[in-house]
């Protein structure tokens, strides 16, 4: 087992997780997918926990570290979103949302930095298209992958001395049960916003539903397992690549207006 590459995917029990870890395993790799629920895909090992539980996740990480004698790769995958207006968004939601975006990605970067630092490795965080352009009544999402993506470019900062490379990729929109899982608040919960906060998630879900399929994001996301020089941040596909860069050339403003425009 120990002349395998050795990859660690955080949320690969569906979705994006789970298409990473069918291409992962397909080409000869120790999978180990850790998520709250199974990955079914043959060969691949799983290991129960919930990413809020920082020190279950730690532990998993270092037992699995010392099983293999490394980790190559660990790609964070792990989601959750919720459509709500900022006034009446509640602290538990909110917290527990960024527990699982972001503190979920930093806690096991911090257990695995000490298996790569020796030979290298690669930490590639699953962020979103939604962190560099807002998602409307999405803002926490929104704002917890916009810290993920700034967490990776600091980290490929830090970590660069010692051959670890870190990428956020970026999907848009994409064709995952994610858009079912996601908590919408109810009508008077939302009280004045409600309306447009069922318009604006139900054209956050047809985004998605159109989007890509999860293979084709998988993809890039192998692409970036292979590559020598992997990108600090990195859209998924053409179109999202195309709009990541429209949204730094027009004016703010601007841009924000076609934004809004989406969802209304």
């Amino acid at each position: 087992m120990k002349n395998k590459r050795t990859a660690i995917v955080i949320g690969g029990s569906s979705g994006i997780g789970y298409a990473t870890c069918s291409k992962l395993i397909s080409r000869g790799w120790n999978v180990i997918n850790i998520s709250r629920t199974q990955c079914k895909i043959a060969n691949v090992e799983n290991e129960m926990a919930d990413v809020v539980s920082g020190s279950t996740l730690s532990d998993i990480i270092t037992r699995t570290g010392n099983k293999f004698g490394s980790i190559d790769v660990l790609i964070y995958s792990a989601g959750f979103s919720m459509a709500a207006p900022i006034e009446y968004a509640k602290e538990s939601d909110y917290r527990y949302l960024f527990d699982v975006n972001f503190f979920g990605a930093l806690k096991a970067m911090q257990a695995v930095i000490p298996f790569m630092k020796t030979n290298g490795g690669k930490i590639i965080l699953v962020g979103s298209l939604g962190g560099e352009l807002p998602i409307l009544f999405d803002s926490f999402y929104s704002a917890s992958k916009a810290a993920l993506e700034m967490l990776a470019r600091e980290a490929y900062l830090e970590l660069k001395p010692y051959n670890i490379k870190v990428t956020a990729f970026l999907p848009g929109g994409t064709r995952t049960e994610f858009t079912f899982k996601r908590k919408v608040y109810s009508e008077d919960e939302n009280k004045s916003y409600s309306q447009s906060v069922s318009r604006a998630a139900g054209a956050l879900a047809d985004m998605e539903q159109n989007g890509m399929s999860p293979g084709e994001v998988a993809d890039g996301i192998c692409n970036i397992v292979y590559a020598d020089k992997p990108p600090v941040v990195k859209a998924s596909g053409f179109k999202n690549s195309a709009y990541r860069i429209m949204s730094h050339v027009l004016p703010e403003k601007l841009t924000l207006y076609f934004d809004d425009r989406m969802y209304r």
